[in-house]
């Protein structure tokens, strides 16, 4: 594309364009598989200059010199850690990467002390000092804090919309839903395709309710909440349904209205509040009048029906939405990605819809395809893995194992090319030979195949070019992030909706951070988010 194409459009258009035209130069890198280091020579594939400035780094000097980003207060210092000249690619690659890419730290995190651990964590490791203990059994701290930001966020796009109803697609055990519904007053309906995680979610509401009656008795206070206002609220509607990211709207809204009938609980809770925990009654079917939608990592396809949903319903005014697995997003060239069922067949293939891209223009823009393997990486964890090439980690040492495994399979059989093989429990801590014994088993493969020991060796020796490859395509990896939350922001802008996307959860915490909030009507949600990011939500509930 022209410099006119990038000149023009929106800023998010500008962006796209750009990350295209880096992916178009090193998207090799993301597409490529660690496994096939050694049986593609993925190293070869690097420029000559990158090879000699990237060869002799250790672990933790990949961590600071190649991945971690910012500006260091001794510059001079900085620079003289760098024990060779890199060649100006590089460089220009690594500026360019970080410039980019979304920023996945939030504003009101960026001065922490602690950059592994949410402050609401630092007096007790497993347990947020600011959501209630109502909402914290059965939840792992990972998703107290998600839910607890995200459970805000949702609350003010309820205030700003002046609707009550909140839908929680892809609900799981219900936590978001109990917060939204128990903790912030909201009207709750929790759509499920997994009957069993209906059946707990189901019994954790009555475990809640059950636990407010022993409270209302109890001359103790709730540490954060009103317990008034928490009895008073409706728990979550649970509805039963696979949301098929084909089907209409219309489609969307009957599935809606048929809900899961739940039971009351034991005799003793025969009250006011176990009462409460019946199904909602056709009485109620006046909420459909608006209502907003929410995802906490939507996986795949799912995250974008919850976009065209919003776009085409009249009836849904608002949405956040939380992403995740962007390997299974169904494109043009991968219809089924791996685990994922095909998209229902439509009468006209024209009309078919895939995952990516969801927007009409960047279908349009050159170098916009983004393979498998390239969104699969955009998945891991970055923030975990620097930590773990800073602290040199012996776990570092799989990449290399697996690609060794990889090719002594091929020399086995060179029809067994990417075959899975199961996780190896503690596989770094185990010599090669019993962990290539317990691979070859794993695929079919004769345990005690003779193997070259010597060639072997040799490969197990270049680890550190396999962690340096490695961090390379998690240098690009926010990129193919980013491109993926801009294809869905320019949909939306190409309906006449404004959207925006902000960092709601600390990275390393939460590595899939990046929520894309949307309202219908609301013409200040710039200033909303503003409010949401500030310290207001680390310290303020």
């Amino acid at each position: 594309m022209d410099d006119m194409g990038v000149c023009g459009g929106s800023a998010e258009q500008r962006l796209a364009v750009k990350i295209c035209r880096v992916l178009s130069l090193y998207g090799h890198i993301t597409d490529s598989y660690v496994i096939e280091f050694f049986t593609d020579n993925l190293w070869e594939s690097l420029p000559e200059s990158w090879r000699r400035s990237l060869s002799d780094l250790t672990a933790p000097e990949l961590a600071d010199q190649l991945l971690c980003n910012g500006n260091p207060k001794d510059t001079r210092r900085f620079l003289c850690s760098y024990r060779s000249v890199w060649p100006l690619s590089l460089l220009a690659l690594k500026v360019t990467a970080q410039s980019l890419a979304f920023q996945r730290t939030p504003r009101h995190d960026m001065g922490s002390a602690d950059k592994k651990r949410p402050a609401e964590f630092q007096a007790n490791h497993c347990q947020s000092s600011l959501l209630d203990p109502l909402f914290r059994k059965h939840v792992k701290p990972k998703k107290q804090h998600e839910i607890r930001r995200l459970g805000k966020l949702v609350t003010r796009l309820s205030e700003a919309t002046g609707c009550d109803h909140v839908v929680d697609v892809g609900s799981g055990q219900g936590h978001l839903s109990r917060v939204l519904s128990f903790g912030q007053g909201l009207n709750v309906t929790a759509v499920e395709a997994d009957p069993s995680l209906i059946a707990t979610a189901t019994k954790f509401d009555h475990d809640l309710v059950y636990m407010l009656k022993k409270e209302r008795i109890r001359p103790t206070k709730i540490s954060a909440c009103d317990i008034t206002s928490i009895a008073s609220s409706r728990p979550p509607r649970h509805v039963l349904a696979c949301v098929d990211p084909q089907a209409s709207w219309e489609e969307f809204i009957n599935q809606l209205s048929d809900p899961v009938e739940t039971s009351t609980g034991p005799q003793e809770l025969e009250s006011s509040l176990a009462a409460s925990c019946q199904s909602v009654s056709s009485s109620d079917q006046h909420h459909w009048n608006n209502f907003i939608l929410t995802g906490l990592h939507a996986c795949g396809d799912l995250s974008v029906a919850m976009l065209r949903h919003f776009a085409r319903c009249p009836n849904v005014v608002g949405i956040t939405s939380v992403a995740c697995c962007y390997m299974k997003l169904t494109t043009c060239e991968v219809p089924q990605p791996p685990g994922v069922l095909a998209p229902s067949p439509r009468s006209d293939p024209h009309l078919q819809q895939y995952g990516y891209p969801v927007s009409s223009w960047l279908s349009g823009v050159p170098g916009h395809k983004l393979s498998y393997k390239s969104r699969e990486v955009a998945c891991h964890a970055i923030e975990d893995y620097i930590e773990r090439l800073k602290g040199e980690s012996d776990i570092l040492r799989v990449h290399c194992y697996r690609a060794v495994l990889e090719t002594v399979i091929r020399g086995i059989d060179p029809n067994l090319k990417r075959i899975g093989v199961q996780t190896i429990k503690n596989a770094h801590k185990l010599p090669f030979r019993e962990y290539a014994k317990q691979g070859l088993q794993r695929v079919g493969l004769v345990p005690d195949t003779p193997i070259d020991h010597t060639l072997v060796e040799d490969m197990l020796a270049q680890q550190q070019k396999v962690v340096a490859f490695f961090s390379l395509a998690l240098l690009l990896a926010p990129l193919v992030e980013t491109l993926i939350l801009l294809d869905r922001m320019i949909f939306l802008q190409e309906q006449g909706f404004h959207c925006e996307v902000i960092p709601l959860f600390k990275p390393e915490f939460s590595p899939r951070n990046l929520v894309l909030v949307a309202a219908k009507g609301v013409h200040h949600l710039a200033g909303i988010l503003e409010e949401i990011t500030s310290s207001n939500l680390r310290s303020g509930e």
